[in-house]
C-alpha cells in the first residue's frame, strides 16, 4: 500500500506540472482513500475488487491528459497537453486526479483493513508498520537503480493480483496487464531516462541558430548544453562572473547546480585550474559527461559530486577562489512549485554565510538566474546581509516577466571591474526556518486557501458518500485519534524538513527519514506490547517536554557538528517526540473496540495535519511544534476516560 502511494506521488508529479504546485496533493488523496477503505472493512461495497480498474483509469488519465510547460513567454497559455493541444483546466485536471487516486487507494486500504481487523489492534498496527518499512525500502532501492515506471507498475500490479487471489477475474488481470503495458510504453520512449528525481527528456538538435543538447525535466524545459562559441554568442551571462576575477586567481572553483556541464565548461575555458562540480541528480551529471559538446566532466581538472549543494558546503573542508550558484533552483523557478513550496536551503541567508566561510582571501561568490523583480531584490539583500555590502549586478535579457541577472560579491571588498551595484529596495532574505524564497511575504496565497478548502470539503463529502453506514457517528468516539493523526502528520513533516537541512534534500535522506520515523513507531509499538506503560497523563507530559526541548533548540544548531554527532543530535531531537507520541497512540489503540474505524479516523486526521502544514508559510517550521503540542493537548482532552490497557492490549 505504501509502495503504491510513493509511486503515485513520484509518477503523477513527473507528468502533470499542476501537481508540482500542490504539495501533499497526492499524499492527501492517498490518506483519504486508505481511510475510506478502512471504514468499509465490513461493508458490502467491494472497493478492492475494482482497484485494478481504478489504477488503470489513473494511469490512462495521467498519460492521456498530461500537463506540459510549453513556453515561458507572457501573454500565452504556457500549459500544453499531448501534441501541442491545450492542457485541461487546472481545477478539472487536479479534481480528476484526486478522485482517481482516492479510488485506487480506497481499494488497497480495504484489502489491508480486512486483514487488519482480524488481528489484535497492536499486532495489526505492528505488521502495518513493518510492511510500510518494506515498501519504503523497495521504492528506495528502485530509486537507487534508476528504475522507470514500468518496474513500479509491475511490482504494484503483482502485489494487487496477490491481494485479489485466488478469485482473480479476467478483467482484473486484463487491467493489470494494461497498466504494465502503458507504463512500459512510457518507460521506453526513446531519448527519455528516469532518475531518482526527474523524468529527463533529451533532444539533440543540430539545426537552428543554437544547436545543442536540450533537456526537459518532468515536462518542464530545464537545461540546454551548447558549445562554447554558442554560449558566448547567445548566453553571455555564463561569462559574466569571470569579468570580476583574474585568471591567476582561478585555482579552485566550486559550482553548485552544475547540471549538464555548461558552467563547468566555461570555468575551464576561463582558466580554472580545478573545478568541483556538484549537482543533486546523478543522471543529469551522466548526460553532461557523455553528451555535452565540450565534454567538461571528462576533463582531469574536474571532480564531479552527486550531492545536495547545501549538504556539500556543510560537509566539505575545502576553500575556493570562486563559488558559483549556477541555477540551483532552475527547475522549481519555472515549474510553479517555487511560487510557494520550494524548501530551498541552498538559497537562505545561513547558506550564504556558509559560502562565505569557504572562500579564500580575495575569493568571489556569484549566482545567477532569470529573476522576477522582487526575487532579484531578495537575493541581493541576502548577499548584502551575508557579505556586508551590496552585490555587483550584471543584467541580461528578459524572459517571461523575469530578467537575467548575475549577482557577485567579493569576500574582502569591492568587486573588481564592476560598473553597476545593486541599489534596489530591500526585501527580507529567507532563512532556514522559512526557506520559501519565492513567497514575497509571510502568507498563504489565496489560490492555496481555495485549494485546501476544496480538498477538505471534498474529503468530508467523499467520506460521507464512500464510508459505510453511520460513518461519522462511529468515528466520533475516536476523535482523539484524529487529533493524534493531525499532530503526527505535522511532526513527520517537521522532521523531514529538519533532516533535509542537516543532510540535504536528496532522495536517500528523505527515504532514511521516512524509515527512521517508522522504525521509531515500530519500537514504540513493541514497547507497548511488552511493557506496562505509565498512565496517559505521564506520557503526555513527557511528550510535551520533548516538544518543548525540540522547540527551544534551533533546527540548524547541529550543523556545526561532524556528520555522526550531527546525526545523533538530529535524531534525538526528531525521534524522541515520535517515539513518545506513538507510545500514547499504542496505549490508546490497544483498547479500541473497532480497530478498522479507529485506524481510519487516525488516518483521516492526517488530512487536517497536511492542511495545517501550510501554516509554515507564515510562521516557519519551528512554530509547527507548537501546533503539534496543541493538537496533542486536544487529543488528551478528548480521550475516553477508563482503564489503562495492559501491555498486550
Amino acid at each position: 500500500m505504501l509502495f503504491v502511494e510513493l509511486a503515485l506521488i513520484r509518477w503523477v508529479t513527473s507528468n502533470n506540472v499542476y501537481v508540482t504546485k500542490a504539495t501533499n496533493f497526492v499524499l492527501i488523496a492517498s490518506f483519504l482513500g486508505i481511510g475510506i477503505g478502512f471504514l468499509n472493512v465490513k461493508s458490502n461495497r467491494n472497493y478492492l475488487r475494482w482497484t485494478p480498474v481504478a489504477l488503470l483509469a489513473t494511469v490512462a488519465f495521467v498519460l492521456g491528459f498530461p500537463v506540459i510547460l510549453g513556453t515561458l513567454n507572457t501573454g500565452v497559455n504556457p500549459y500544453q497537453g499531448l501534441k501541442d493541444t491545450a492542457a485541461l483546466p487546472q481545477p478539472l485536471s487536479l479534481a480528476v486526479i484526486f478522485l482517481l487516486v482516492t479510488a485506487t487507494m480506497a481499494g488497497l486500504g480495504q484489502g489491508v483493513a480486512r486483514i487488519f481487523v482480524g488481528l489484535k489492534p497492536l499486532s495489526a498496527y505492528r505488521m502495518d508498520i513493518a510492511g510500510s518499512i518494506a515498501g519504503i525500502a523497495v521504492f528506495s532501492l528502485l530509486s537507487f537503480l534508476n528504475q522507470p515506471p514500468a518496474t513500479w507498475g509491475f511490482i504494484a500490479c503483482g502485489g494487487l493480483i496477490a491481494m485479489l487471489a485466488p478469485k482473480v477475474r479476467w478483467w482484473q488481470a486484463g487491467a493489470a496487464l494494461a497498466i504494465i503495458t502503458l507504463l512500459s510504453l512510457e518507460s521506453f520512449i526513446p531519448n527519455q531516462i528516469w532518475s531518482p528525481y526527474n523524468k529527463l527528456s533529451i533532444v539533440n538538435s543540430s539545426t537552428g541558430p543554437a544547436p545543442g543538447l536540450y533537456l526537459s525535466a518532468n515536462n518542464i524545459p530545464y537545461q540546454a548544453a551548447h558549445t562554447l562559441p554558442i554560449l558566448q554568442k547567445y548566453k553571455p551571462f555564463y561569462f559574466y562572473p569571470y569579468q570580476h576575477i583574474a585568471k591567476s586567481q582561478l585555482k579552485n572553483v566550486l559550482i553548485i547546480g552544475a547540471g549538464s556541464g555548461n558552467d563547468t565548461a566555461v570555468a575551464l575555458h576561463e582558466g580554472a585550474q580545478h573545478v568541483d562540480a556538484v549537482d543533486i541528480d546523478p543522471q543529469l551529471l551522466g548526460l553532461g559527461r557523455d553528451q555535452n559538446p565540450a565534454r567538461p566532466y571528462q576533463n582531469k581538472r574536474v571532480t564531479v559530486y552527486s550531492d545536495d549543494g547545501r549538504a556539500f558546503l556543510q560537509d566539505t573542508d575545502k576553500k575556493y577562489n570562486l563559488i558559483l550558484f549556477a541555477l540551483p533552483d532552475s527547475l522549481e523557478a519555472v515549474s510553479g512549485q517555487s511560487a510557494v513550496r520550494l524548501e530551498s536551503f541552498v538559497l537562505t541567508l545561513q547558506s550564504l554565510q556558509t559560502v562565505k566561510k569557504h572562500l579564500l582571501p580575495g575569493g568571489q561568490f556569484s549566482m545567477y538566474n532569470y529573476y522576477a523583480p522582487f526575487l532579484l531584490s531578495r537575493y541581493a539583500t541576502t548577499i548584502h546581509d551575508a557579505f556586508g555590502r551590496n552585490p555587483c549586478q550584471n543584467l541580461g535579457p528578459p524572459l517571461g516577466g523575469r530578467r537575467m541577472a548575475v549577482l557577485t560579491a567579493n569576500l574582502n571588498g569591492p568587486v573588481q571591474n564592476c560598473s553597476s551595484y545593486w541599489q534596489g529596495k530591500r526585501v527580507a532574505p529567507v532563512i532556514d526556518d522559512r526557506p520559501f524564497p519565492y513567497l514575497p511575504t509571510p502568507s498563504i496565497p489565496i489560490s492555496y486557501l481555495w485549494m485546501l478548502g476544496a480538498i477538505l470539503a471534498g474529503s468530508a463529502l467523499l467520506i460521507r458518500i464512500g464510508g459505510s453506514r453511520g460513518t461519522y457517528s462511529g468515528m466520533r468516539k475516536y476523535v482523539d485519534l484524529a487529533f493524534m493523526g493531525a499532530a503526527f502528520s505535522l511532526l513527520e513533516t517537521k522532521n523531514i524538513v529538519a533532516f533535509a537541512l542537516l543532510f540535504g534534500t536528496t532522495w536517500l535522506v528523505n527515504s532514511l527519514v521516512f524509515a527512521g520515523v517508522l522504525i521509531a513507531v515500530y519500537l514504540a509499538v513493541e514497547t507497548a506490547r511488552h511493557v506496562r506503560l505509565p498512565r496517559p497523563w505521564i506520557l503526555y507530559t513527557l511528550l510535551l517536554a520533548a516538544l518543548v526541548v525540540a522547540w527551544l533548540v534551533p533546527a540548524d544548531s547541529p550543523l556545526g557538528l561532524p556528520v555522526i554527532p550531527r546525526f545523533l543530535a538530529g535524531a534525538a531531537l526528531a525521534f524522541a517526540p515520535v517515539y513518545l507520541a506513538n507510545l500514547i497512540f499504542a496505549q490508546r489503540f490497544a483498547d479500541v473496540e473497532r480497530s478498522g474505524t479507529a485506524f481510519a479516523t487516525n488516518l483521516l486526521g492526517t488530512i487536517v495535519g497536511a492542511a495545517l502544514e501550510y501554516l509554515a508559510l507564515i510562521t516557519g517550521y519551528q512554530f509547527l511544534l507548537i501546533v503539534v503540542g496543541v493538537l496533542y493537548l486536544l487529543a488528551f482532552a478528548t480521550r475516553p476516560r477508563g482503564r489503562v490497557p495492559s501491555p498486550a492490549g
